[in-house]
């Protein structure tokens, strides 16, 4: 068991270093998301409103 964690611990150094390769290559790429569609509205007004629920939910359990 304690293999895997200590494998765990030095995969971790590797996925932060690989995670600054990804995030170069995300600003590299562009995305053709059209923002006027209306779809897109209504998956950002989902996405808003169970962030939302989350965030009420978090508060009163704190």
């Amino acid at each position: 068991m304690s293999e895997s964690q200590s494998s765990g611990l030095t995969s971790g150094k590797d996925k932060a270093s690989s995670g600054n390769d990804a995030e170069k290559k995300v600003q590299e790429e562009e995305f053709d998301i059209d923002m006027d569609a209306p779809e897109t509205e209504k998956a950002a007004v989902a996405i808003q409103s169970q962030f939302r629920k989350f965030q009420k939910k978090k508060q009163t359990d704190s």
